[in-house]
């Protein structure tokens, strides 16, 4: 499933970002500009994942030592390498400046304290070039950081915690449609507060699926969700075509029901029985290779693909060879395979030295 979150991300930012030049390319764009998708997914895992792990361990001895140091040993060694070598590194050899480079030394405390989505929110722009991002990497770590005291202060109550969570799922969605009509920030919905529907959502799923009868509830409750979630997306987007009705009213929305049917695929991979596409897709070889070095590949294939859109290098390579679309699809081709170089790299030659030292904080 990360696998498939960080392809969703990369096809976006590889293709999804390019210039149309006919009517074939402006389609593919238009698909994969839903590569965003991938963060929200993201989301949802984190969601799922974290406070199922909080959940289950929620009376163990040393609860928050166990989790925080676990965390910094899977996130900060990759996250932090990448800021020494992108601020302290890459300024101080000759040939390497650049005004992105620079902005990036002048905003870099923004980085440094994991606010790269406070500070777009602040400018209403994307204002960080190469590390524009790491905004989601952020809204990850306020969640690592905050969750694990609701957890714990609510460990007798799983009733609260679960409607806790959904509280905040509906909450974090209205309070985002109600700054994006507010406010002229063209980027104040990457704010922490509004970020936090797909997070709540999985721990809505992680929570209700370990009380009694849960799981066979959510099982039961999956077709029609999907139903909803998904005909009310068509729904918006129909009505979109012909009034303005679905732009105004129901296109805010429509991130709630994408979300929703994000979950609702969180939930099917685990329950698709084996031998259905869902099971092939997500257990094949392909999906898990991603899916172990998602973290590095997200991190390290816009520093990629922000390069090519910044430099336009698909139309210097069509002047090469002629055309634009198989330009496009050579420059996917070289920043997919140097992205997976390079998280592999990452991964064998520093990260899972980090990973190994999780098991002396409990399980």
């Amino acid at each position: 499933m990360r696998g498939a979150a960080v392809l969703l991300v990369m096809l976006l930012h590889f293709i999804g970002n390019t210039t149309p030049t006919n009517s074939v390319e402006a389609g593919v764009v238009l698909v994969l500009g839903y590569g965003l998708l991938g963060v929200d997914l993201f989301f949802v895992l984190s969601g799922f994942l974290i406070t199922g792990i909080l959940f289950d361990a929620r009376f163990r001895p040393n609860y928050f030592r166990n989790f925080y140091v676990r965390r910094s040993l899977r996130i900060f060694p990759l996250y932090y390498g990448t800021l020494v070598v992108l601020l302290v590194v890459l300024p101080r050899i000759p040939g390497m400046e650049s005004d992105d480079l620079a902005a990036l030394v002048d905003n870099q405390a923004w980085l440094w304290l994991y606010g790269a989505n406070v500070f777009h929110a602040l400018e209403g722009e994307w204002a960080l070039s190469y590390a524009n991002h790491f905004w989601s990497l952020a809204i990850e770590e306020h969640f690592y950081f905050a969750w694990p005291l609701l957890v714990w202060v609510l460990r007798n109550r799983p009733r609260a915690l679960l409607w806790a969570s959904v509280g905040i799922a509906i909450g974090s969605r209205a309070a985002g449609v109600a700054a994006g009509i507010l406010s002229s920030s063209a980027t104040i919905a990457l704010a922490t507060p509004f970020q936090l529907q797909g997070i709540a959502l999985g721990s809505v799923i992680a929570i209700y699926a370990r009380q009694p009868g849960g799981g066979a509830a959510i099982v039961r409750w999956l077709p029609r969700v999907a139903l909803g979630a998904g005909g009310a997306l068509l729904a918006s987007f129909f009505w979109h075509w012909y009034t303005e009705f679905g732009q105004s009213v129901l296109g805010p929305l429509r991130p709630s029901m994408f979300v929703a049917l994000l979950a609702c695929l969180v939930v099917w991979s685990l329950v698709a029985p084996r031998g259905s596409w869902t099971h092939r897709l997500f257990t094949s070889r392909s999906m898990t290779f991603l899916g172990t070095y998602s973290y590095g590949l997200y991190v390290f294939h816009h520093f990629i693909s922000y390069y090519f859109t910044k430099h336009r290098t698909e139309f210097v390579i069509a002047e090469w060879i002629g055309s634009h679309t198989a330009a496009v699809l050579i420059q996917a081709s070289i920043g997919f395979a140097a992205s997976i170089a390079v998280a592999y790299a990452s991964f064998h030659l520093v990260e899972k030295h980090f990973v190994a030292l999780k098991g002396r904080f409990g399980a």
